[in-house]
């Protein structure tokens, strides 16, 4: 890109995405009320494209077309261009992403939208190269086409317009059911007929972690101990890091897998897969123990705290694909560097173990991988111990990180958003539940206070993006409900009632703005945000849960820690409200169907009373922290605070009993008697 062009009005904007575009010779326009004004003034369709900035293809589109000023020239004569980023604006994206896919049968960005002035859409695509080429029409051809038709077939494209338009109202009412009993088995059956069950994972290249899918799994196995379903997870979650799609130098997940081994990735990494299979691991380490996937969520949090946290505390948003215009350049090696760095002796044997070669694993070069590997087996061929194979190894990996550093590195996009931060933030506070480490809780209480104090206005309205000191649009669905999300894992982290308290808070906030009190569910923008073409609610999990999906669970959660029966309703009403969408195909909706786990499964109630210092109570804690409990509330009476039964009324009467501490387990509606040791809570909260 050439950046003493002339730039365009995206220069006065603050994503990355769209700055990334101010210099193209388009006359692009951020979406706004000046575009639309001047499409109706000229009499112009508009046309829009959504990407985002570490978007791969985006890059190839923009090189291609966007700074070619033959494509430009007819983009400023007869359309009005604008530029959307997807991850400020969703709502946006997710309307003209459905478009795309009832029109095309398919979706992804960059996304190419032509429509009226009135925002109502005619034409949509993705990608589309300069000229045709790859079975794709050109979108010079494209572009000429269409102006042509605006102009003699004016009517046809409006009644296009029409029709699509009211087929997005008609997508946003729900026909209400209710969830079939077996439906959590419906859906275990379709993942056991995708499962890949030579690399783990479901279906075909390409390959995307969808780690909710694999806590859906899990929650399976808790309630039907179906061996497979346990299985399945495991054997997913073993491949992804055996696997390229893992940084093996510098950790952490890219965004997928462009080969069925998990070998090849997108090299993208964003924060929310790193987020959300943090999330698998651990769980999946609570039920197994296996030390190798706690050692993954904790070199994926290394990865977050070193490379994606600002210096206020807020996560970034991801890191690109590309280096030096080349995709993967920054991850791959040759072996000459590998020895040059590490020594002959080393360098040989780090390249062996990792698969590194001459020959390469991709384009010439090689993505470190343990694909093929077998630690045990390997140490042994050296005659050595595995964990001094492991040691020697590790001491390698710094080298190479060190040395690593010095390469350019990846674009990154340094935009805070508050649904992806909410992602973390629960991950961490799982993190340090689980594997003991109050690193990470600090990491996410410092990242809560980001959101509370940059992205909250005074009147208490979150806002989505922050950057450069400026938080901007008012926060979508998803937004409210990640962050309760990651507030309810730190209180379980902490046991501080103030994440409740705040919990409870952004709940009210979120059904006030959102709630559709006509038909159930929760709407994707509030009632107070910029009026669209449709106001959409999506319950489909797809790289990320849903808002829905995640609300569910939460008011679920929420009305068993405090009573509110009133939370319980929403609740089922989620439930009811998306039952047909569930039905349809249970797999696509792994996170809802979470919260259908929760409404089956019987209720465990487990509150410990004592002093916060007490060494047994301390003891206590890590053992129900350390268990994988996803139907449970955990509570805690800390006997420093005589005011904790306002808020969590299930306290109301839980005392230490002589003086000692004590645990409280009521499951589904009956209380066991107290016990005063852990062999016993134990036994009490075991299967």
């Amino acid at each position: 890109m050439n950046n003493n062009r002339k730039s365009n009005r995206l220069i006065n904007e603050k994503s990355p995405y769209l700055l990334q575009h101010a210099h193209n010779p388009v006359n692009w326009y951020p979406w706004g009320k000046e575009a639309f004004d001047i499409a109706n003034q000229r009499d112009l369709p508009i046309f829009l494209s959504v990407g985002y900035s570490t978007c791969h293809w985006c890059h190839v589109m923009e090189k291609e077309s966007f700074e070619s000023e033959e494509v430009a020239e007819i983009l400023n004569k007869d359309f009005v261009s604008i530029k959307v980023d997807r991850e400020e604006r969703p709502d946006i994206d997710h309307i003209y992403m459905n478009v795309c896919q009832a029109l095309t049968g398919q979706g992804g960005w960059p996304l190419t939208i032509i429509m009226t002035p009135e925002q109502k859409p005619f034409y949509a695509g993705t990608y589309f190269p300069k000229m045709s080429k790859y079975g794709r029409p050109g979108i010079i051809d494209l572009l000429v086409q269409i102006s042509g038709l605006w102009k003699s077939d004016r009517d046809r494209l409006s009644a296009i317009g029409e029709e699509l338009t009211a087929k997005l109202h008609q997508e946003s009412t729900n026909s209400p059911g209710n969830l079939s009993r077996d439906i959590l088995d419906k859906a275990f059956r379709l993942f056991d007929k995708t499962f890949d069950r030579t690399y783990g994972g479901f279906g075909t290249a390409p390959k995307f972690p969808t780690p909710h899918n694999l806590m859906l799994l899990l929650r399976y196995w808790k309630k039907t101990k179906n061996v497979q379903a346990l299985a399945m997870v495991e054997e997913t979650l073993d491949s992804m890091h055996r696997g390229g799609i893992y940084d093996h130098i510098g950790f952490g997940f890219s965004r997928y897998s462009t080969d069925d081994k998990w070998l090849v990735p997108h090299f993208e990494k964003m924060l929310y897969d790193n987020a959300l299979l943090s999330i698998a691991y651990l769980e999946t380490y609570q039920i197994n123990k296996n030390p190798r996937f706690a050692r993954v969520a904790r070199e994926t949090f290394t990865y977050v705290l070193r490379d994606m946290t600002s210096p206020e505390g807020g996560f970034y948003s991801a890191e690109d694909a590309d280096s030096e215009g080349v995709e993967g350049k920054f991850y791959v090696w040759h072996p000459d560097e590998i020895i040059k760095i590490l020594g002959k002796v080393d360098g040989e044997l780090y390249c062996r173990y990792y698969d590194i070669t001459k020959g390469g694993n991709f384009e010439g070069a090689s993505i470190p991988n343990l694909i093929n590997q077998n630690p045990l087996e390997f140490a042994d061929s050296l005659d050595i111990s595995l964990e001094d194979l492991v040691e020697g190894l590790e001491k390698c990996r710094q080298m190479l990180f060190e040395a690593r550093e010095n390469r350019v590195h990846p674009y990154k996009d340094d935009k805070i958003l508050t649904s992806w931060n909410g992602l973390m933030i629960a991950a961490l506070a799982k993190g340090a539940k689980v594997l003991g480490d109050s690193t990470y809780s600090q990491a996410a209480e410092q990242a809560l206070e980001f959101i509370m104090t940059k992205l909250r206005r005074e009147d208490g309205r979150l806002l989505a993006r922050y950057r450069e000191g400026e938080a901007a649009y008012p926060a979508y669905l998803e937004d409210y409900a990640f962050v309760v999300w990651g507030l309810l894992e730190l209180y379980e982290a902490t046991f501080n009632q103030k994440y409740i308290a705040l919990g409870l808070e952004l709940t009210d906030d979120m059904i006030e703005l959102f709630h559709d009190r006509e038909r159930g569910g929760f709407f994707f923008y509030g009632s107070d945000g910029e009026s669209l073409i449709a106001r959409p609610k999506e319950a489909y999990d797809g790289a990320i849960p849903s808002g829905n999906s995640v609300a569910a669970v939460n008011l679920l959660r929420l009305a068993r820690l405090t009573g509110n029966e009133n939370y319980q309703k929403l609740a089922n009403n989620q439930l009811e409200t998306f039952a047909k969408d569930l039905e349809h195909y249970p797999p696509g909706y792994s996170y809802f169907l979470m919260a259908a786990y929760l409404g089956q499964e019987p209720a465990i109630e487990i509150i410990l009373t004592g002093s916060k210092e007490d060494v047994l109570l301390k003891g206590m804690l890590k053992g129900v922290q350390g268990k994988f409990l996803p139907n449970a509330v955990i509570m805690t009476r800390f006997s420093e605070d005589s005011q904790a039964h306002k808020l969590l009324p299930p306290l109301v009467g839980k005392e230490t009993v002589a003086g000692k501490p004590t645990a409280y387990v009521c499951k589904d509606f009956a209380c066991q008697a107290p016990v005063t040791n852990l062999r016993r809570l134990e036994e009490l909260i075991s299967d």
